[in-house]
């Protein structure tokens, strides 16, 4: 008498509990806001929470200044430990942009506030050139 061979697990999972367990949102309801939100996108396609996702579906997560880009390997339905939630996911997923990976400049304690050049080499630094405009424009 055989036993009919079973897969280990399920073969689909909703969305929001699958990027709860693999640890890519801190919550589940911070994976549901997300999906609501449209920051969440299954091979292109905006989603919903609930709908099921399966191994090879490739997912776009969008977040303040960066998207990660991921490739289901393995369906997890409970939350598991970093290194297990890394195995479920193929990180593709660009390098981010050189001035966002460096470490901002920092005044030395006592120093006061900036003066007028600091701000603005601050702002420099950060991008945030219309600031600069404006500045400019009001003189």
């Amino acid at each position: 008498m055989s036993v009919p061979e079973q897969a280990p697990g399920p073969q689909s999972v909703r969305l929001d509990v699958w990027l709860w367990s693999a640890r890519l949102l801190p919550t589940r309801s911070a994976a549901t806001t997300a999906c609501r939100a449209g920051h969440v996108r299954r091979n292109g396609e905006p989603v919903k929470a609930a709908q099921r996702i399966t191994v090879g579906d490739e997912l776009r997560l969008r977040s303040p200044g960066r998207e990660r880009i991921v490739v289901v390997t393995r369906i997890l339905t409970k939350r598991v430990g970093a290194p297990l939630a890394r195995e479920a996911y193929e990180d593709h997923t660009p390098e981010p942009a050189p001035q966002l990976a460096a470490a901002p400049p920092r005044r030395e304690r006592g120093a006061g506030r900036p003066t007028k050049r600091e701000r603005r080499q601050f702002d420099r630094l950060r991008g945030r050139e219309d600031r600069l405009a404006e500045a400019d424009e009001e003189h």
